[in-house]
């Protein structure tokens, strides 16, 4: 173990979170709500720990757990036996809450359990979500086609089921809001996100939503996850071109139109384009290139908790 590392240990209760560091034998107790985690964030944050783990309680761990990782903390969720094992063989059997923070600790500086990005529990509802309003979004084209050469008693049928339809659009947003709002990681993600020129509220959600690795992962990685990764198509007359395929083709259609609006108006993917576009490029193929860029730019914020304008200045490497 590295000295000059720093280990944290927290137990996680209904009412609170006690903090314990290994190193120097800190300790810190917050109320476990959205203002003591806030704290608690603040906290490691300064303290730039090499390791913050927690034990998984029944998913009281997941608020804290998901601000940690949205604070770019590396923390992992260790399964409770293992943290009792780890007591009873170090003679630690004493138990209160302060304790079990100490013994997390310790058992943080002498395991190191691997960082893992949380689980979100509510990502398969918002998912769901995300996929109904992609339907009713079909359905309402599909109707709106239909209605340009339907009869006049036709019409009237198609234009009720298009009135019932914006309904249902509208509270299928209403919802997404509402989710983003009710989680804190959901939310500090959704923030930084929009920050982007050409990324609004929609395709945020649906990246939350299609893609909760983003941050988590390496570029290659996130690229190859979504599908925007170049492969190699060496046959025959396809010698030396490059496509794109598999992945998530949800999470592709979010960044199609994002991506679009941000080759006229995001100065950053603005340019890149322009550059493709003078070196012979299709514009198809820029286009592409720039999907790829515009997620690696997203996958950065959110990996270092930064927003568009604080990441830009750094170097974000050119998609080949």
């Amino acid at each position: 173990m590295n000295k000059d590392q720093v280990y944290a240990g927290i137990d996680v209760s209904k009412s609170s979170l006690d903090i314990a560091v290994h190193q120097n034998r800190k300790r810190w107790s917050f109320s476990n709500d959205v203002k003591g985690i806030a704290q608690a964030v603040a906290n490691f944050v300064s303290l730039k720990p090499a390791l913050v783990v927690l034990e998984a309680t029944g998913g009281l761990e997941m608020p804290l757990g998901a601000a940690l990782g949205v604070a770019g903390i590396p923390t992992a969720v260790a399964n409770p036996r293992q943290v009792r094992d780890f007591a009873r063989a170090t003679g630690r059997l004493a138990k209160t809450d302060a304790l079990d923070a100490e013994v997390i600790a310790h058992f943080a500086a002498a395991i190191h359990p691997d960082p893992r990005p949380l689980p979100e529990p509510m990502a398969q509802e918002l998912a769901a979500i995300i996929t109904r309003r992609r339907q009713l979004q079909q359905m309402l084209t599909a109707e709106q086609n239909r209605l340009h050469t339907a009869g006049k008693r036709v019409a009237v049928q198609i234009q009720g089921h298009i009135a019932w339809l914006e309904e249902e659009l509208a509270s299928v947003d209403k919802d997404l809001g509402q989710m983003v709002k009710e989680s804190p990681v959901w939310r500090a993600k959704d923030d930084l996100l929009q920050t982007v020129p050409g990324v609004g509220p929609a395709t945020s959600t649906s990246l939350l939503a299609g893609l909760p690795e983003l941050g988590s992962l390496d570029r290659k990685e996130i690229a190859a996850l979504v599908g925007v990764a170049p492969l190699n198509r060496d046959s025959g007359t396809l010698r030396g071109k490059r496509t794109i395929k598999g992945g998530r083709a949800s999470v592709r259609t979010a960044l199609y139109m994002p991506t679009l609006v941000a080759t006229r108006y995001n100065p950053v993917i603005q340019a890149f384009y322009q550059r493709l576009l003078s070196l012979g490029k299709p514009k198809k193929v820029a286009l592409t290139a720039c999907m790829h860029k515009l997620l690696l730019i997203l996958n950065a914020m959110l990996r270092d908790n930064a927003s568009w304008r604080q990441l830009i200045p750094k170097t974000i490497g050119p998609c080949s």
